[in-house]
């Protein structure tokens, strides 16, 4: 048996009280902020010296660009065209719709390019369940099986998957938001103990952009499999960082993201396995067989498909380097930083994620003094200016709202370098020193030094 829970995270994020007065922070972290690098003179507004925010977004490889660049000029012809220069752009976005089916072990029919991993989640999603949906034509609140088309889930899912459950939701879908454990790792036999005979969607992201933690998916794709159920898995964070083969993983439908892997923004793919029925998202144009219309972006194709062929010949190398680098300034900051502590450090995690509490201060602020210094991170929580509600995935895994809110989030990438680690580990900790002088509400415990949780 199973049942729709209630929504363990909030949405939308609501502000809790006035805003808080950020400008007057901003302000007095400006002018109290010395860089250990410039001989106590802050950096230039803007400068980055340490990027650390790669799970956000990467810069476009140098190799990409290369390849894109003809189709925004000499080549810029329609690929739906049937002359010589449209030919030549059909002829590109094949080659790349092949090398973004390497990446993942698919076959090249199977992938349909989109604007990004959000576009990809909602087609996955709303293309699954829209069908039961359509049939269902007497909305009721029951909960029963037999009664609502159904969806499982986790609670630390990404907005794109999470949004979309909620609005199948309102139209008469039953969600079940699984819980996960202190790691953020969903239980395979919460998963099965879910099923029902009206699941129609499983849906549970292969890597989280927050904790970096990697879910079991072999093992859920063969429960997927035994009940005959679709499974779809938001691969955003895990492709081109970990091996990721949709045959081994047993899934149906995978998300991808051009701008996670040093390819532009605005361009991403979606596998859907041959034989899948989903219904369309978008309608217009016979493009790429009618799963996907509207004139293709040549150009952003070609540069994930470039982005693909480059991860897949380096993956390996690259994992190794960047883990060494993050297990580096993980432990550096744990062993400088008091009372410090790394979530989900015992789980599976993409080489290049650390998620770390520093007790006693809130995330922003300390976000904000980081990049006064010239080093990008990311809060656990959303941001937006005024106070945010704490992030849902560090609830989840079972931290208080002040811990959640006291969580930073460090990513790394390939142009990381061992100077920039360096550099990170004499900011982080006399930052945290700082802001903690300032707090009342930080107090020394019996801790001591960082611990991993």
């Amino acid at each position: 048996m199973w049942s729709t829970v209630s929504r363990p995270f909030p949405t939308p994020r609501r502000r809790r009280g006035r805003q808080a007065p950020w400008f007057l922070l901003f302000w007095k972290l400006r002018v109290t902020t010395k860089s250990p690098a410039s001989n106590g003179t802050p950096p230039a507004l803007g400068t980055t010296q340490v990027y650390l925010d790669y799970n956000a977004t990467t810069p476009v490889d140098p190799a990409v660009l290369d390849a894109m660049l003809p189709y925004f000029s000499d080549d810029f012809a329609n690929a739906s065209s049937i002359h010589s220069p449209g030919q030549r752009a059909r002829s590109a976005v094949e080659i790349a719709r092949e090398q973004v089916a390497a990446l993942i072990g698919a076959d090249p029919k199977e992938i349909v390019f989109t604007s990004g991993g959000t576009e990809s989640d909602n087609h996955a999603v709303f293309g699954i369940v829209a069908s039961p949906l359509d049939s269902f034509t007497s909305f009721t609140s029951s909960t029963s099986c037999a009664s609502h088309p159904h969806i499982i889930t986790t609670a630390i899912e990404h907005e794109a998957v999470l949004n979309a459950c909620q609005a199948l939701e309102k139209r008469g879908a039953a969600v079940t938001y699984l819980p996960v454990d202190k790691n953020g790792l969903v239980d395979p036999a919460a998963v099965r103990a879910a099923i029902c005979p009206e699941t129609a969607l499983i849906t549970i992201m292969h890597a989280n952009n927050e904790l970096g933690t990697v879910q079991p998916l072999r093992e859920i794709g063969r429960i997927a499999a035994q009940a005959d159920t679709y499974f779809h898995t938001d691969a955003v964070q895990s492709a081109g960082k970990i091996p990721v083969d949709v045959n081994a993983l047993g899934v149906d439908l995978l998300a991808l993201s051009g701008h996670k892997i040093y390819a532009p923004k605005g361009i991403g793919a979606l596998y859907i396995r041959s034989g899948t029925r989903l219904q369309q998202l978008l309608y217009g144009g016979h493009h790429q067989r009618g799963a996907r219309p509207g004139t293709e972006n040549v150009a952003g194709i070609v540069g994930l498909g470039a982005a693909c062929a480059i991860a897949r010949k380096s993956l390996v190398e690259n994992a190794a380097r960047i883990a060494a680098l993050r297990d580096r300034l993980e432990r550096e900051i744990l062993a400088r930083v008091p009372d410090s502590h790394a979530n989900a450090s015992a789980a599976p995690r993409t080489p290049n994620t650390s998620n770390i509490i520093f007790p006693g201060i809130e995330g922003e602020a300390l976000l904000i003094s980081l990049d006064l210094q010239g080093l990008a991170c990311s809060t656990g929580a959303a941001c937006s200016s005024g106070a945010v509600e704490p992030s849902h995935v560090l609830t989840a895994i079972g931290l208080s709202p002040a811990d959640a809110r006291a969580s930073l989030r460090f990513s790394l990438g390939r142009q990381t370098t061992e100077g920039e680690i360096d550099l990170a580990l004499q900011i982080i900790p006399a930052a945290v020193a700082r802001l903690r002088e300032l707090s009342p509400a930080y107090a020394r415990t019996s801790v001591g030094a960082g611990q991993r949780l």
